[in-house]
């Protein structure tokens, strides 16, 4: 009996020899085919740094020059005074207050949208009679221009507008709602008004995740509502709510429009934010110097505490963690 026998090793073979990385006509791959994904990606990283880092390092020349309505005619020739517009924006201009501001406002109107966004979302899950006007409605803050939501609510809060005369007619004193303490309040309440849609959206999107069998199961073991809500809703919705809650955070953090179309330029100091401020440095004050080194601090603002955010949410990416060998 006559056995045969394969002589050609296997790939895993010791004695297997080397995969020809050859192109299947028998040729070898180029340099630039070898890397053609990089190339792909060229037309893209032109665009962005002519967009953002051309800029960015054009803002950083300005910063450190003493550029005002005097020079900007030959801004190339101003007075280099390096650090000491960066200096001056610390010590003697409102920044850390507008700062303190920015902060405040945006972190407070996060946590306010957060729980309206969750609920609607929960509220509109199950198909019911009407649902898709019910969420129409809901988007419809979202979807106008923050200049036409600043009008808007500019018009009812006019000492002779809708607003006070709706307090007057129920026995309530009217207020100054765009000056004063309660302007700030205002802005607050301006923004969670406009934004609270969006978390709606990325709640609805993790609700879409949660597969039946999970309801089914929770069901059948006699699960209550809390019990539900907190062991098999919320696992789901912690990354998108985590996303939303950060990318909310920058958007009312930089969010101009809003504060400008409500109060003007310059903002009454209550509700003095870093870009009101930035822009009326820039343009009402004409120190464009100052207003570049303000803008770049306010980047430095923005961008630590957003690392060390992104450090300790750990948003869910998709991959699986455990993957890793």
């Amino acid at each position: 009996m006559s056995i045969l026998i394969n002589k050609d090793p296997q790939p895993g073979h010791p004695a297997a020899p080397a995969p020809d990385q050859r192109t299947p006509a028998g040729r070898r791959r180029t340099v630039s085919e070898r890397n053609r994904p990089l190339w792909l990606l060229t037309p893209g990283g032109l665009l962005i740094g002519l967009i953002i880092v051309v800029p960015l390092l054009l803002g950083v020349y300005i910063s450190m020059l003493q550029l005002d309505q005097y020079t900007i005619r030959k801004w190339v020739s101003a007075p280099f005074v390096g650090l000491s517009n960066f200096v001056e924006a610390f010590t003697a201009t409102d920044m850390m207050h507008a700062f303190g501001n920015s902060v405040s406002f945006s972190v407070i109107a996060t946590l306010m949208t957060v729980p309206v966004g969750v609920f609607a979302a929960l509220a509109t899950q199950n198909s019911f009679r009407g649902r898709s006007v019910v969420r129409s409605i809901f988007l419809i803050p979202y979807v106008l221009p923050s200049f036409v939501v600043g009008t808007f609510w500019r018009t009812m809060l006019q000492p002779d507008g809708i607003v006070n005369q709706f307090l007057l007619s129920v026995g309530l004193p009217a207020g100054q709602w765009l000056s004063g303490p309660a302007s700030y309040w205002v802005l607050v309440m301006v923004e969670v008004w406009a934004a609270w849609p969006f978390i709606y959206l990325m709640a609805l999107s993790g609700l879409q995740a949660v597969d039946q069998e999970v309801h089914e199961a929770s069901a059948i073991d006699g699960a209550l509502w809390w019990t539900k809500l907190r062991y098999v809703i919320f696992p789901y919705l912690r990354g998108p709510v985590a996303l939303a809650c950060l990318i909310a955070t920058l958007h009312h953090i930089e969010n101009f429009s809003l504060a400008f179309v409500l109060f003007g330029v310059p903002a009454p100091y209550d509700i003095q934010v870093l870009p009101t401020l930035v822009y009326s440095m820039s343009f009402t004050s004409l120190r464009f110097g100052m207003g570049a080194a303000m803008a770049l601090l306010s980047l430095v603002f923005i961008a630590l505490p957003l690392y060390f955010y992104l450090r300790a949410v750990k948003l869910d990416t998709g991959t699986d963690s455990g993957a890793k060998k």
